[in-house]
């Protein structure tokens, strides 16, 4: 199965950049099953229903979300009218949506899509993301009811998505971060056959501090305060990802590599 993953879609630019290359890049690569995560498509801020339907009709089979979820108050209702926005699985118990949901690619094969935010240096606490992830891959072994497993590690800490990682491994076909909207260069298999990725990068404009325009980033951090609110940057978008193609029977990953599409930091494609 081939697989794509693009990180964090980042304001109306990163919408746009979506919306025009994503069905080329299904047809050309002859994509499977193709996740986007769009938490920061709607102002930099959550996600829109909108904005998801936007996403989903250029190619995404799956969107999942993150710390700002439901930032965008109509995602607490859009999200139970439509199954393929995932919402994280450790978010509040109260919280709409569900955290994990087995999919199917266009040849019938069963995709396990499962969101999970850390701890370390977030605003606030989540419940354990280790024990709420291995819950699911209990229920979901891989090459038994899924085909395919993807995770997305929504956190900041580099070492709680690499723990994360090793934690899956073997369990899911892909681990990937998101949130800090900076792509690694750590692109690989593990040694149980389970593609991995610290971070995604995002979707969005790289002339700018992680997707926003610099001058307010910059002012704040210069002088510690502040005048204006975040603007999302407009400039030219960077699609960025990862790519990964698995075995049907295992599930286990046989191929990955980094994807970088237009902008500043391409190129670099599968």
């Amino acid at each position: 199965m081939k697989i794509l993953f693009l990180g964090d879609v980042m304001g109306r630019a990163g919408r746009a950049a979506v919306a025009e290359r994503l069905p080329k890049l299904r047809a050309d690569w002859g994509l499977d099953f193709v996740v986007v995560n769009g938490e920061n498509a709607s102002g930099g801020m959550g996600l829109t229903g909108e904005h998801a339907k936007l996403l989903l009709d250029a190619g995404a089979d799956v969107v999942t979300l993150g710390d700002h979820a439901f930032d965008q108050k109509d995602m607490l209702r859009f999200i139970d009218t439509e199954p393929r926005v995932i919402r994280p699985i450790n978010y509040a118990k109260e919280a709409p949506g569900r955290g994990a949901r087995l999919f199917e690619d266009r040849r019938g094969r069963k995709v396990l899509v499962a969101q999970v935010l850390g701890q370390v240096f977030m605003k606030r606490a989540f419940d354990d993301p280790f024990s709420a992830i291995d819950g699911v891959l209990r229920n979901h072994p891989l090459g038994g009811l899924a085909q395919a497993i993807l995770v997305d590690v929504h956190c900041e800490a580099t070492s709680e998505k690499m723990a994360m990682g090793h934690w899956c491994d073997g369990r899911a076909s892909v681990v990937v971060g998101t949130h800090t909207h900076v792509p690694t260069g750590d692109a690989m298999i593990l040694q149980g056959g389970t593609a991995y990725m610290t971070d995604a990068g995002m979707c969005g404009d790289y002339d700018s501090v992680i997707g926003m325009e610099k001058g307010e980033p910059m002012r704040r951090f210069i002088t510690g305060m502040t005048r204006d609110r975040f603007t999302p940057a407009s400039g030219d978008v960077t699609l960025s990802g990862l790519y990964v193609e698995t075995d049907d029977r295992t599930g286990h990953a046989r191929r990955t590599a980094p994807v970088r599409v237009g902008g500043r930091l391409a190129p670099a494609a599968p």
